[in-house]
Parts: C-alpha cells; structure tokens; sequence
C-alpha cells in the first residue's frame, strides 16, 4: 500500500485534560521507557520494531517505523531520546499542537501589549 497514510485515534488531548500537565508527561515518560532500548537508553529502530504493538502499531513496515524515528530525531543520532519521544508525540497531535500555537499566541500578543514603545 505505496503511498497510504496510517490513520491513529488521538487519545492525547483526552489524557492531557484527565492528568494535567504533569500527568500526561508521566504517561509520556511511561511510554518512552517501553518502548526503549534497556542497554542505551534512547528509542532505536529495533527497540521501536521490537515494541511496535504495544502502541497498537505492529502492522508498520520497517520504512514507515524509519520515517517515524526521523520525524522525531531532532540531534541526528538515529534514535529517539525521551525528550525527542514527548515533543514528537506532541506534534503528532492535532488538538495539541493547535492548543500549544494558541497558547503561544496570547503569550505573545500580551508581551507586546505590556511593552512599552521604544520611541
């Protein structure tokens, strides 16, 4: 299927307003640490194969479990460290995502109306 999208429900907004902030970066955190490499400490490729179930995503080709690493792998070290995993699940969601630009938005628009002119 050359070309197909993989469709996923996006439960992180419904976990974001039933834990909190903090609660929802636990559970981030919980993530990361099935899904990683023991010996190395960062999400590889293997470790990602290895684990793909258990985030409802065992039907994944090996290109597509790539793809995902290389989206996420901000230092280009071909394997996803815990701060690398929570900012990508984060930008895989949405409603997140949306939240967080209009959050930034009025953080913003209130420095700039605080500001006092410079002439």
């Amino acid at each position: 299927m050359a070309g197909s999208t993989l469709e996923f429900d996006d439960f992180l907004p419904t976990m974001a307003e039933k834990l909190g902030d903090e609660g929802l970066m636990a559970e981030l955190c919980n993530g990361f640490r099935l899904l990683m490499d023991p010996a190395r400490g960062l999400i590889t490729f293997e470790s990602l194969k290895r684990n793909a179930a258990l985030l409802g995503l065992a039907g994944m080709r090996d290109d597509e479990l790539r793809a995902m690493l290389r989206e996420g792998d901000i230092d280009g070290d071909g394997a996803l460290n815990e701060m690398e995993f929570c900012v990508l699940m984060v930008r895989l969601s949405p409603e997140l995502m949306e939240e967080s630009w209009r959050l930034m938005d009025e953080a913003f628009q209130q420095a700039v109306s605080s500001s006092s002119p410079l002439f």
